[in-house]
């Protein structure tokens, strides 16, 4: 039977002639006398609550079921931690606990400043060991701050501890080099930026990081002779003399020269970083 709004191919293969009738759906919407349009319909909505069934289903086994189960796994090998926390993990708790800190400023002679970069590990350790797991949302990462354990980690040639890329603006910003390849492409760039840190080359670069240096304490010495009392930020300023450094040894330019440059990657340093406690959703990304 021929249908209305339907193209009829028939082929013909194997041994006893067997025919297969194949009905392509073309003008469903042009020819008058298509199909109900009620059962269409109702198969539409069967395709989406499948859809949707199929969401939950995987969402739930993300957000529940398997941080349960890394939990309970590695509780079952003496490593503990403050406990995950639906959807977001324990990023609310490390919020918090950077925000109390945000004011704070150390004293002259004070050089503690893991309570306030790190004011949630600075908790936890004392709690829950020199290893323990915390969630960043639904990611599972362990902390590891026994030495002979990290040596273990950073020594390690088999690929067992891969680098993290938790988050996907950092990983944007950073690029695939050293700092995030693993394996052969690890290997690959190391060997591309190995040379340029030859211990001869460093050698020959001691006097433009000296000329470099020397530039910053003039400037200094410029800003005291106008006045009693200068106030100097020495974290800018380092930063400044890094980027000088960098400029003059790598690229044969200046600080001044490429301030536009400077800028934008610290906005976008900032940017990126600023993400870093947030919940990464993939389709919001």
């Amino acid at each position: 039977q021929t249908f209305p709004g339907l193209i009829k191919l028939t082929s013909s293969t194997g041994s006893r002639g067997i025919q297969y009738r194949t009905l392509i759906f073309f003008s469903l919407f042009l020819n008058p006398e298509r199909p109900p349009v009620r059962s269409t319909m109702g198969l539409v909505w069967m395709v989406v609550a499948a859809l949707l069934a199929s969401w939950v289903f995987n969402a739930l086994v993300y957000l529940v079921w398997r941080p349960r189960a890394i939990t309970r796994q590695l509780r079952a090998q003496g490593v503990g931690g403050p406990g995950y926390r639906f959807f977001a993990g324990n990023l609310a708790e490390i919020k918090r606990l950077r925000a109390d800190t945000a004011g704070a400023a150390l004293d002259v002679g004070n050089h503690d400043f893991v309570p306030m970069v790190q004011p949630h590990f600075h908790k936890w350790i004392p709690i829950h060991g020199r290893t323990f797991l915390y969630w960043c949302g639904a990611r599972p990462s362990l902390c590891v701050a026994d030495v002979n354990t990290v040596k273990q980690v950073l020594s390690d040639r088999s690929g067992l501890y891969p680098k993290n890329i938790g988050n996907p603006h950092i990983a944007r910003l950073l690029g695939k080099g050293l700092v995030l390849t693993d394996g052969d492409d690890w290997k690959r760039h190391r060997k591309v930026v190995h040379p340029a840190f030859n211990m001869d080359k460093l050698k020959m670069m001691t006097v433009t990081m000296s000329d470099c240096a020397g530039s910053m304490m003039s400037e200094w010495k410029a800003k005291m002779a106008k006045g009693d009392s200068v106030e100097i930020e020495l974290s800018t300023q380092f930063e400044e003399l890094a980027a000088d450094v960098i400029s003059h040894t790598a690229f044969g330019s200046s600080y001044e020269q490429g301030k536009k440059v400077f800028l934008a990657q610290r906005e976008l340093q900032f940017l990126a970083f600023s993400t870093i406690f947030n919940v990464q959703i993939p389709a919001f990304r």
